[in-house]
């Protein structure tokens, strides 16, 4: 159960690219929209000084505003900062000292996770770890067992329930919203089984490429970077069974169900790609085989899914950047007017970026004698994405205790055990050109369950 809220929020790594990106913004909207009122630290090795950290936190907003200046103001205010090594146990005691009476901190990793155990053990030595919380970033370790070792250091000093295993796709209001419409409406239960879904796909696709983050992705790949996390992540959403029960955990134990029942994916249900000009990059090793682009196969052995094969793909360079979750139905036992209807003709569609939509896929008559149909797709909803950073959404969670969007130990460890077997370069991979829908072998992947369903641009949306 949730318990007191946090009385300090320490930020890690508060002078890198994730916090001028992201936390400042989600800072301001807490002060702002939640009423946040507590001393927030920023902690770096950077040679800096309160000033430069208030410089650059005003700057953050203004690239990435509307400010609101009340709430700007309020928020400089808030901000402490401590200058040290992450090894030097002086840096911690510094941090106890601007604690103050502060006995619930949440402190945030957003540093690279080599430093991980570092950080929570120099958090323990100077304080009470029972009553601290810790958010880390992913990657949450570089396979099973390094996630494994990860947790067992962190476990060390802090509880499992104090610790918040931050996915910043669980905090997007569309996931969200694929969730609530789920469960909020009878007419879809009766039929989200096996007995009428014939498959799933799962898109996620990006338009650009790996940009400055080449030497980081180099050492991670579209797998470990989007599959392993965000996208099953996704796929529990559109797969699991309905929460029971009134305590907290109820969300996360059906999502962890869901997960643990999901099959290894076998080397012969992958196809990787990398796009064509990669290897040019500075920060790529020569020769990589860093796939920037995967497709799989995938199977949940459960009662409902028995059977039903589940598509996921993600990639750069591909034609859009958009994420979208298509749940094709079976058709009629016989089609009663004798039509060549395509396979995706009945279908449930979850556009979750870069705009929110819903459409159910339906068949209707053509004017005409003929009984004869064509396809079209009934726009449920239609909205622009909730504008709310997902990071104000999860830190304001975590500082209240409420873990359900986090990864709990036993999800991580089912996710990494799906990947178990697909990971680095035990398949083959594939060229395909920048602006392509990947390499032509994830065609083959799908065959008859396909064609893949290829989101269109993005546009905006009605009012």
């Amino acid at each position: 159960m949730p318990g007191a809220p946090s009385d300090a929020l320490v930020v890690f790594g508060a002078t890198g690219d994730l916090a001028y990106k992201q936390v400042f913004t989600s800072l301001l909207g807490l002060v702002r929209d939640e009423g946040l009122n507590v001393p927030i630290i920023g902690v770096a090795n950077a040679g800096w000084t309160l000033d430069h950290l208030k410089a650059r936190a005003k700057d953050s907003l203004a690239q990435h505003g509307p400010v609101d200046a009340k709430a700007q103001e309020k928020l400089l205010s808030l901000l402490r900062y401590v200058d040290g090594d992450y090894a030097d146990p002086a840096t911690f005691e510094a941090l106890r000292r601007e604690l103050g009476d502060a006995k619930r901190p949440l402190n945030y990793l957003a540093v690279p996770p080599s430093t991980f155990g570092m950080v929570a053990d120099g958090i323990a030595a100077t304080s009470d770890a029972s009553q601290a919380r810790l958010v880390i970033e992913k990657p949450f370790g570089h396979d099973r067992d390094s996630a494994k070792a990860l947790n067992a250091m962190l476990r060390k000093s802090f509880p499992e329930e104090n610790i918040f295993r931050i996915d910043h796709f669980l905090g997007k209001e569309p996931v969200q919203n694929l969730l609530y419409t789920r469960f909020a409406n009878p007419m879809f239960e009766p039929i989200w089984n096996r007995e009428h879904v014939r498959s799933i796909q799962i898109t996620m696709a990006e338009d650009f490429g790996v940009e400055n983050r080449a030497r980081f992705y180099d050492a991670t790949g579209a797998n470990r970077d989007v599959l392993q996390n965000h996208l099953l992540q996704v796929l529990a959403h559109v797969a699991m069974d309905p929460p029971t029960g009134e305590e907290s955990e109820a969300m996360r134990d059906q999502k962890a169900s869901l997960l643990k029942a999901v099959r290894p994916i076998a080397p012969e249900d992958v196809v990787r790609g990398q796009y064509r000009g990669y290897r040019a990059l500075e920060g790529v090793r020569p020769g990589s085989m860093v796939e920037t682009f995967i497709a799989v196969r995938l199977f949940i052995e459960s009662w409902r899914w028995e059977g039903v094969p589940i598509y996921i793909r993600t990639g750069k360079c591909l034609p859009v950047t958009a994420t979208e979750v298509s749940v094709q139905f079976r058709r009629p036992p016989r089609e009663t007017f004798g039509e060549m209807v395509p396979g995706g003709s009945a279908h449930m569609r979850f556009r979750l970026s870069p705009q929110t939509e819903i459409g159910l896929g339906l068949r209707v008559k053509q004017a005409g004698e003929r009984m004869a149909g064509k396809d079209r797709e009934l726009m449920l909803t239609a909205q622009e994405a909730a504008s709310r950073p997902p990071y104000q959404r999860l830190l304001g969670d975590a500082m209240q205790g409420k873990g359900d969007l986090f990864g709990r130990e036993d999800i991580v460890d089912a996710q990494w055990r799906v990947v178990r077997d697909i990971l680095d370069d035990v398949t083959p991979l594939y060229d395909y050109e920048p602006g392509s829908w990947g390499p032509g072998e994830a065609a083959q992947l799908i065959g008859a369950d396909g064609p893949w369903r290829d989101p269109a641009p993005g546009r905006r949306s009605a009012p």
